[in-house]
């Protein structure tokens, strides 16, 4: 049964089930909390949407919301997205009656196995087709096995929802313990339903195993597992959560187990739920951090303490251990040591679950995992514990002095600032003259020949440098600016290149544009005829200003000055001179950074760039004039 602690193995049967019957389902985004929390989002083509909630070490069921995630993804979260994002589900089962669960999931023309272990620990770790690992959440190394990227992941022996009738019977046999343990142990039935057998089958709790009817007992536990993947009566009650009920205590029942299980872990606030936290004061959340630093400090304290106690406990076998592998150590290597006590699980071995090479350490089961270095006495290991004890208890004393003192609210300024939104013409050159007509010019002869058939309309005017390798300029609508747009025009042109002062423009109407040469003759990409009386503008001077627009919304604009002037609080003025364009870009952006307080450098990166001034500024060099 499914308890606070976690998942039994017969749950696992039941959640598995239920989801082979949505298959098949697509990856859709993998989450991951703090806490090693795992959602995977899953689609599907008929029944929408499912979030696949898996927590190592306690269970795997789906949840009908996703609860709430970082908003920037933890590693192995986007690791996970890179290689199973789009993945077509294709099979989740359980391994026998174990609690680690397999998803198979293909992509393109590879298979990933997605392996859940729900017992100890956990772990969730991918593998691919060959069950080779590729990364584990968490990397492990134990006695009979390591979970390791490039090792190949090794499942537990068979146990008895895999093996046969005869083979379960020579197990009974060997077993010295009684049957319910021997069920709830050595089969993974729980106590719960080791009774439950033993009350179906009429064999006495206490009868030896190897004295148990094994064929009666085989019969029982099979049908208790078609049961469960066939027609559970998911109910849940105040201890635990269940597949198949056996008691007759008072119950809430669902439509299906995940339902049960979403009902009976307690799961975080949805995603988008975050009105709340707006609600909760700066001094409460500072009280709030203060009273989890205490619990936290408290926890420590006391955990090194009763590791310390266990030390002493088991003196005779830490003075064992460390006595062994302090005299191995002087003629073997640490990774020989460690292959010796892989292979012996007699003695004091049986004791060592791990060791640590660089640390001259092996971790002990002394009831919990205890670190002991094998080089120090018993007291100089305690007293490592007791100076953690003494480093945390400082840490608790601060803390507690800290709630005693008054939280001061710090008035801060927030500066928001609306970043732009994309437009049609931002790739374009473009400004807006000082009466608000917009004007746009070409990047390329690409942009040019796209201007001329796609953008320039009756009742715009064509505005052109007299230069060879001229931006074509398009005025969208009547001005009265016509000196902005013809300076516009001739800035980015050929006479910027040059190195001149000024140059001569050009307006003429749409229908004196032509794409379409005189016979005989042959226009380029980008190029163009004009046909008729033009409007000449002579000896236009060569300036251009480049600022920064805060309001209403922010963003790097160019153009005469006049009109940048107007809109910008912060602008220099460029003339052609001998700085490379990126040059001068970085130059302008330093220099209205400058300008700019510390909150405000900070919240406009987003607009004030290198990249964003580099679109205003004219091909050729160009020298600072204001700034």
């Amino acid at each position: 049964m499914a308890t606070a602690q976690g998942m039994s193995g017969l749950d696992l049967i039941t959640v598995t089930e239920e989801i082979t019957r949505l298959l098949p389902l697509w990856v859709h985004k993998v989450y991951l909390d703090a806490n090693r929390l795992c959602v995977i989002r899953l689609n599907s083509k008929e029944a929408g949407k499912f979030n696949l909630l898996m927590e190592p070490g306690r269970r795997v069921h789906l949840v009908p919301v996703l609860p709430e995630m970082p908003q920037i993804p933890p590693a192995f979260a986007m690791f996970l997205r890179k290689y199973l994002s789009g993945g077509r589900i294709t099979s989740i089962r359980q391994q026998g009656l174990q609690r680690t669960v397999i998803i198979d999931i293909r992509k393109s023309e590879q298979l990933f196995h997605l392996i859940i272990e729900v017992f100890d620990e956990g772990n969730i770790i991918l593998c691919g087709e060959d069950l080779n690992i590729i990364q584990p959440l968490t990397r492990q190394r134990f006695k009979d096995r390591d979970v390791l990227p490039g090792v190949a992941y090794i499942f537990p022996p068979p146990d008895v929802s895999l093996i046969t009738q005869e083979e379960f019977t020579e197990r009974l046999s060997s077993d010295d313990r009684d049957i319910v343990r021997s069920l709830a142990v050595g089969s993974f039935l729980g106590g719960r339903y080791a009774e439950y057998i033993c009350l179906k089958t009429g064999i006495e709790k206490s009868t030896q195993a190897k004295d148990a009817d094994a064929s009666l007992i085989y019969k029982e536990i099979h049908d208790l597992l078609d049961m469960a993947r066939t027609s559970p009566v998911p109910v849940s009650t105040k201890d635990g959560c269940h597949p198949v009920p056996v008691g007759d205590e008072l119950k809430a029942f669902f439509e299906s187990f995940n339902a049960a299980l979403a009902a009976f872990y307690p799961i975080a606030l949805p995603a988008k739920k975050r009105e709340e936290k707006k609600q909760i004061s700066r001094e409460e959340r500072i009280r709030r951090q203060q009273e989890e630093a205490i619990k936290k400090f408290e926890k420590n304290i006391t955990r090194n303490e009763e590791i310390a106690a266990l030390l002493y406990e088991n003196y005779g076998l830490v003075d064992e251990v460390i006595s062994t592998l302090s005299k191995a150590s002087q003629s073997h290597s640490w990774q020989e040591i460690a292959d010796i006590l892989q292979k012996d699980t007699s003695g004091v071995a049986k004791k060592i679950i791990r060791v640590f090479p660089a640390d001259a350490a092996a971790e002990l089961d002394l009831s919990r995992p205890v670190k002991v270095f094998v080089h120090e006495s018993i007291d100089q290991n305690a007293g490592r514990y007791y100076d953690q004890v003494k480093k945390f208890k400082k840490k608790l004393t601060g803390a507690k002095a800290a709630m005693q003192r008054e939280v001061h609210q710090v008035k801060t300024r927030k500066v928001l600032y609306q970043r732009p939104k994309k437009r049609w013409f931002d790739r374009f050159r473009w400004f807006y003259t000082s009466d608000q007509v917009l004007v746009i010019g070409g990047r390329d002869a690409g942009q040019n020949e796209e201007l001329i058939r796609k953008y320039l309309e009756g009742g715009d005017t064509f505005v052109h440098a007299d230069v060879h390798g001229a931006s074509v300029v398009v005025v969208k609508g009547k001005t009265d600016a016509m000196d902005e747009v013809v300076q516009f025009a001739a800035v980015y042109s050929g006479a910027w290149r040059a190195g001149f002062a000024s140059a001569d423009v050009y307006a003429a109407r749409p229908d004196q544009v032509s794409k379409t040469a005189e016979s005989g003759e042959y226009l380029s990409r980008g190029s163009f005829v004009v046909r008729g009386e033009r409007q000449w503008f002579r000896d236009v001077p060569l300036s251009i200003c480049i600022g920064l627009m805060k309001t209403p919304q922010t963003r790097i604009i160019g153009g005469p000055a006049s009109p940048v002037q107007k809109s910008s609080e912060l602008y220099v003025t460029l003339r052609p001179g001998t700085f490379e364009p990126n040059d001068i870009a970085k130059k302008v952006v330093r220099i209205l950074r400058d300008r700019l307080s510390a909150d405000d450098q900070k919240a406009l990166k987003f607009a004030l760039n290198t990249e964003a001034v580099a679109g205003f500024v004219p091909p050729g060099g160009s020298d600072l004039v204001e700034g």
